[in-house]
């Protein structure tokens, strides 16, 4: 599986808001999953989330949403990972796009981005040697709120084709498997509290 990270912060850059009106607690309460409309649409998503929100996680999340992403795009047209979260992105007609939004437990956020960022570089290296070719990942570290903490969240974004919608899912969901047997363990929490600039 093709995997990287990036950071997008400032500038209009999209935040993660950990505690929206549909938030669902999966950790507190795993039996929710249920309320969740994108896992209907494709079931093992609700074994990622529960992974990254079950016990041995030092992870939550906060909001997903999955997709059929548009047909092709002239190269230069967007950036990253909008160009390559589009149908044809790897030559197959059946394209399934999905992302995650995810936050440490230890203080709600990442106080720093650097914490955000080494995090993400662990996570990638993990997956180096996983061989899914019809699938893509790309970690985006943002700005983040949960409650009153502010500071840097990681949102994932995975991209799966094939040639059939089928088989889509079945590429999305080995990369799903991969990734949340991978989770890098935290880093140890900065003393400095940070605030978004």
């Amino acid at each position: 599986m093709e995997a990287d990270w990036e950071i997008e912060v400032g500038g209009g850059a999209p935040v993660i808001e950990a505690h929206w009106s549909g938030f669902v607690d999966l950790r507190a309460q795993p039996g929710r999953i249920v309320e969740i409309s994108e896992v209907a649409k494709c079931a093992p998503l609700a074994e990622l989330l529960l992974a990254l929100n079950g016990t041995v996680s030092g992870l939550w999340t906060a909001k997903c949403d999955l997709w059929e992403p548009d047909a092709p795009v002239v190269a230069g047209e967007t950036s990253l990972p909008d160009a390559e979260l589009r149908c044809g992105a790897f030559g197959s007609p059946h394209a399934l796009a999905c992302y995650v939004d995810l936050l440490p437990l230890n203080g709600r956020v990442f106080p720093l981005w650097t914490e955000a960022e080494s995090f993400c570089r662990a996570w990638v290296d993990r997956l180096a040697e996983v061989s899914i070719p019809e699938a893509r990942l790309d970690l985006v570290v943002r700005q983040a709120i949960a409650g009153t903490s502010e500071g840097f969240g990681v949102t994932a974004y995975f991209h799966a084709e094939a040639g059939s919608g089928a088989a889509a899912i079945s590429s999305l969901a080995a990369a799903f498997s991969a990734f949340a047997a991978s989770i890098p363990p935290l880093p140890a929490p900065a003393d400095a509290v940070s605030r978004i600039q």
